[in-house]
């Protein structure tokens, strides 16, 4: 990757859905995530779940490209009434600067506020990218993480 990749984010279409598919199969991505589907190897499931999801008029979804190849997605979408951010970043890309530029970015096109994020309590690096986008963590929660078959603590992060 060249030192200064060019980081761009554009609308998520369908076709984005089969490569960001194959990023949440990565094992490594789905522990750090935590809070993971049933079966993320599910394709079917996903590409149906995503699909309905590019409709909806309470989610934004956009996908990262880097240098014009897709690397990841980020989204804001409803959750009991509160907007949450969500981000995925493939593994060739981490600690690159990807998910902050385009965390970055995506808060300046999406205008919900207040913004949470939640993240595991051992994903070191999405909560940096969280609070070098000005977010801050007020408060943990412990839920169910598919991907580690435990419950575990999340800290919750809250962009004003």
């Amino acid at each position: 990757m060249a030192n200064n990749p060019e980081i761009v984010l554009r609308k998520t279409v369908v076709d984005d859905l089969q490569v960001l598919f194959v990023f949440q199969t990565d094992k490594e991505g789905g522990y750090l995530a935590a809070f993971m589907p049933k079966d993320p190897a599910d394709k079917a499931a996903y590409l149906q779940k995503y699909t309905k999801l590019l409709n909806e008029p309470t989610v934004h979804m956009c996908t990262i490209l880097v240098n014009n190849v897709i690397a990841g997605s980020v989204s804001k979408f409803e959750m009991e009434g509160k907007a949450e951010i969500t981000y995925w970043i493939d593994k060739k890309f981490w600690g690159k600067g990807v998910a902050t530029k385009a965390l970055t970015d995506f808060l300046t096109i999406e205008d919900a506020r207040p913004i949470w994020g939640r993240v595991a309590f051992d994903n070191i690096g999405s909560q940096r990218v969280l609070e070098k986008c000005n977010f801050t963590k007020v408060g943990t929660d412990k839920g169910f993480a598919n991907a580690r078959q435990a419950e575990i603590e999340e800290f919750i992060y809250k962009l004003v």
